[in-house]
């Protein structure tokens, strides 16, 4: 399963945005410090703004010259060197506005280049048997209309370019933006981002708790240093124009966007956030920086800092099955679910009718330790065979998330067709047969054409 497009460029949701923050901005006097920023860690705003809140900037125009944009560029950068107490190893930086429309152009040609239409279907397929979006949905067609809409800013790792969105002035809102993507500038060039941290294309494609525990780091650093330049440099009219910003933003195709697709775009940045800001209260920069060395492996280290990080998931075997399935049958996906996705399934399907509560669902998917599955394909007959297998950290956690899975069954197909003590399966649904059991600390899921096969892939990972 592609964690949305694991192409690393790095973009600003602007929904995400509303984020505990800006919050504190619409809610309290936007020249305040935020109580999860401690003040002795931001430098005095004179050293590097000349501009402090009180004030009178002139506003930045489009009919400012190149010039005059590269000396903003380079004010915002040093900003940024100066709290985040990062320094560039190259100077050379590719850095550019782009118009709305350009963004639409290069989000077409350029960001999905590597990403067709078959692979979205069959990205579709396996979401929607693990019923996270409706069969046949056009996902491909959402990528395009969401970062379209929702892309403020990116830095390519692989090009070295980096562009903040424009459509008029240059505000305190496309300074934010800038702010937070020299950032990551900043965190290629010092743990380089493709290479060191393994976020590309190739390694992430099979590693995605990893590559999301990445993910989240980076963006959580990026996000936190975003807010310390907001109230350490960000004029009284920055902070007004960001504020006017928020207040009226609308997001139509974000707001029509599935709902386990809303909770997966923002993870980063949200979930990021507070591990990062977890790190940086227990030991600052250093500690942030530290983690660069040793980065969060799963997103059960993100959803809980505390376990970061010494409590890595376990490596849980599971035997390719495409010999017990016979001829035409291919192993298209072999990765790891994870926590995140686990209470993803449980609490932010397709249908609000086949969702637990999400307090339900984070409880029973804390407790995850560890799982493999893999999702086969028979492109002949058209079918569809999946197997997941998960480990437990104790008892009780192998309790709560038998009996959320089991509800969670109950609720999107009904009636088991039989039931026991530590197996369930369901007969004649929309994925043919499903069956889940436990041994010891295990949970095994499987998705088959019909009972035949799920016994025969039973029988196989015994």
């Amino acid at each position: 399963m592609k964690r949305i497009l694991l192409v690393f460029f790095v973009f600003l949701l602007t929904t995400a945005c509303s984020l505990p923050f800006l919050n504190s901005i619409l809610q309290n006097d936007p020249n305040s410090i935020p109580t999860q920023l401690p003040p002795a860690e931001i430098p005095n705003e004179t050293t590097t703004n000349p501009e402090t809140p009180g004030s009178q900037p002139t506003k930045v125009q489009t009919t400012q010259t190149s010039a005059e944009m590269d000396q903003l560029f380079n004010q915002i950068e040093q900003q940024v060197i100066d709290l985040r107490g990062l320094k560039p190893k190259v100077n050379e930086l590719k850095r550019d506005t782009l118009t709305p429309a350009q963004l639409a152009e290069n989000v077409k040609n350029d960001f999905f280049k590597d990403y067709s239409e078959e692979d979205a279907k069959a990205d579709v397929r396996e979401l929607a048997a693990f019923g996270l979006l409706p069969p046949g949905f056009d996902i491909y067609k959402l990528f395009i209309d969401l970062y379209s809409e929702q892309v403020a800013g990116y830095y390519d790792p692989e090009t070295k370019d980096m562009f903040v969105i424009k459509d008029g002035d240059f505000t305190g809102t496309e300074k934010m933006t800038y702010a937070h993507e020299y950032t990551h500038v900043l965190q290629d060039q010092t743990w380089d981002m493709q290479n060191g941290l393994k976020s590309n294309d190739e390694y992430c494609e099979n590693h995605t708790e990893y590559c999301a525990g990445v993910q989240s780091l980076v963006e959580g650093d990026a996000s936190l240093t975003e807010q310390f330049w907001y109230f350490s440099n960000a004029t009284e009219q920055d902070q007004q124009e960001v504020m006017d910003f928020y207040s009226t933003y609308t997001s139509p195709v974000f707001d029509s966007t599935p709902f386990y697709l809303q909770q997966d775009f923002i993870f980063p940045y949200e979930k990021g956030l507070n591990f990062v800001q977890t790190l940086f209260d227990g030991g600052g920069w250093a500690a942030v920086d530290r983690a660069y060395e040793n980065p969060p492996s799963s997103t059960e280290m993100i959803l809980h800092p505390e376990k970061y990080p010494s409590d890595t998931p376990v490596e849980v075997p599971l035997k390719d099955l495409t010999s017990t399935l016979g001829a035409g049958w291919e192993e298209t996906t072999r990765n790891t679910m994870g926590e995140w996705y686990l209470k993803l399934i449980l609490s932010a399907g397709d249908k609000e009718s086949a969702r637990l509560d999400e307090e339900t669902a984070a409880t029973a998917a804390a407790g995850w330790d560890g799982d493999t599955y893999t999702v086969n394909w028979n492109e002949t007959a058209q079918k569809l065979a999946i197997i997941m297998r998960s480990r437990w950290e104790s008892d009780k956690d192998t309790n709560e998330f038998w009996k959320a899975i089991s509800e969670y069954g109950r609720i999107r197909w009904g009636s088991p067709a039989t039931q026991s003590m530590d197996e369930i399966s369901w007969e004649g649904t929309a994925d043919n047969f499903v069956k889940i059991y436990r041994s010891g600390d295990e949970v095994f899921w499987i998705i088959a054409p019909d009972k035949a096969t799920a016994d025969e892939m039973t029988a196989a990972v015994k």
